[in-house]
């Protein structure tokens, strides 16, 4: 059987619920690649005989009738599962249809990149604006299941295939969150999510800002398009935000290198199994300005790179949160039926040689952030009445915490103080001072503490403050 090799590299955790298995994550390879044509040993074919007399066997004497498709699927998945590696994987032909169309420019899903870590599904940075994020989803949170539907033990396509659905339609998804004891319910309307993966605005006079998502085809002309836009405006520094951003293309990552690394520094350096390397410098002569990075656990893969080029190579500072730490690259290998399989061919080192697999990035500034931002969002469908005790009092209690109401206490009982509170905030935004937490109540809630992350982002403002000491030297 032919098969068809192709030079893609993947630089994030595969399988992004995005509204089909695993979209983003295809990297475009451009070293040269050793060929999947091995010679078989002796010892190779006697495996083999062994694997085609099973097939035979089942086919022949299974009390049922087979599906000769299904068997091979599963002995090649099988293949793949049992190299113990979550960035490697075998997708059947429907999977992989859907993880080529997800490459558009948008999709129909709940918008979060997951992998698959000990058997359990866990998320690794939702897409920004996505109903994920919008929704609470964070990075780090374990996906238990899904509509009732357990993820246990799921390889991390078909969980994908299972989170992923029509816009308009539901997940109800039971979240283990790290730090948090209580099991959390979130609800996600799937909807179309966009791929815009650039943002940019200044942010105070001469200091601008630019948010990368992810890397996609487009995001090295959209970088462009607000880099000059920004420079037009009066921009003598810039801020690089690349918390929650899963990876992407790397020829994206490199163009974008490309305008921030000066002097041809390395921006990074792919090591395969016999130890070849293939170095990736920039064509910049002169950094153009100062740059800050921001980064947190979200920040995986090619986002790394860029992160790690701009802090080895251009000595530019990084601000933020550790960030995830995959250091593996991957390449697609196509069968004639439509799947394929996609299994890591390298790793990737950092300009100084370091490689950050599981380790991550440690930023250059690290910043705490406020508890009640690790909070999932209230999501009620009932009425909750004071002196009751509940896992979303606890969370109105931070939040009306942090929005300067005092609750007199954060440990999940509705007193007396707490609906106090409460009626404040109520009143405080037009809303009926029952002091009791109705659905309205908890949008609002919402909608006011995510307005305060924005408003009083600490990462940002440390990365403001770091680059304002650069620009002044």
């Amino acid at each position: 059987m032919q098969v068809r090799f192709r030079s893609l590299v993947i630089a994030v955790v595969l399988a992004l619920i995005v509204g089909s298995a695993g979209t983003y994550g295809i990297l475009q390879w451009r070293g040269d690649l050793l060929s999947p044509g091995v010679p078989l040993t002796s010892a190779d074919r006697a495996e083999f005989e062994k694997l085609f007399r099973s097939f035979q066997t089942l086919k022949a004497q299974y009390y049922q009738p087979v599906d000769d498709a299904k068997l091979v699927d599963g002995a090649i998945g099988g293949m793949v599962q049992a190299l113990g590696d979550p960035f490697s994987s075998y997708m059947d032909r429907s999977t992989a249809q859907q993880f080529h169309e997800s490459l558009g420019s948008s999709f129909e899903g709940i918008g979060a990149e997951v992998k698959s870590e000990n058997g359990k599904i866990v998320v690794v940075a939702p897409i920004k604006g996505s109903p994920a994020e919008k929704a609470g989803l964070r990075a780090n949170d374990q996906i238990l299941s899904v509509n009732g539907k357990s993820l246990q033990g799921m390889n991390v396509n078909d969980a994908v295939l299972l989170i992923r659905g029509k816009k308009g339609t539901v997940a109800d998804l039971e979240i283990q969150r790290p730090g948090v004891k209580d099991v959390l319910h979130i609800k996600v309307v799937r909807d179309t999510v966009p791929l815009t993966t650039v943002d940019s605005s200044m942010v105070e006079p001469g200091i601008g800002r630019i948010a990368i998502t992810q890397f996609n085809e487009n995001t090295g002309k959209e970088f462009d398009d607000a880099l000059a836009k920004l420079q037009a405006q009066g921009m003598r520094g810039l801020i690089l935000d690349l918390r929650g951003n899963p990876g992407g293309y790397l020829e994206a990552c490199l163009e974008i290198a490309n305008k921030l690394i000066p002097n041809h520094g390395i921006i990074v350096q792919v090591v395969d199994r016999a130890g070849r390397k293939d170095v990736h410098r920039s064509t910049l002569d002169r950094a153009p300005f100062p740059v800050v990075a921001l980064i947190d656990g979200g920040s995986a893969s090619a986002a790394e790179i860029l992160a790690a080029a701009l802090q080895e190579a251009a000595h530019d500072p990084l601000v933020g949160q550790k960030s995830f730490g995959k250091g593996t690259v991957q390449t697609e290998l196509d069968f004639p039926d439509g799947s394929n399989i996609k299994y890591t061919m390298a790793k990737w080192l950092t300009p100084d040689g370091n490689w950050i697999h599981q380790k991550g990035l440690q930023p250059n500034y690290p910043v705490t952030l406020p508890y009640y931002w690790q909070l999932p969002p209230l999501s009620i469908t009932r009425p909750i009445t004071p002196d009751s005790t509940d896992t979303s009092v606890k969370i109105m209690q931070n939040f009306l915490e942090a929005l300067g109401y005092s609750p007199g206490r954060t440990d999940g009982y509705f007193s007396p103080q707490t609906a106090e509170a409460l009626r404040a905030f109520q009143q405080a935004k037009g809303l009926s001072p029952t002091g009791i937490l109705d659905p309205d109540t908890a949008m609002a809630l919402n909608d006011a503490v995510i307005a305060k992350e924005k408003q009083s982002d600490p990462v940002m403002q440390k990365g403001i403050e770091v680059l304002k000491s650069f620009m002044k030297a």
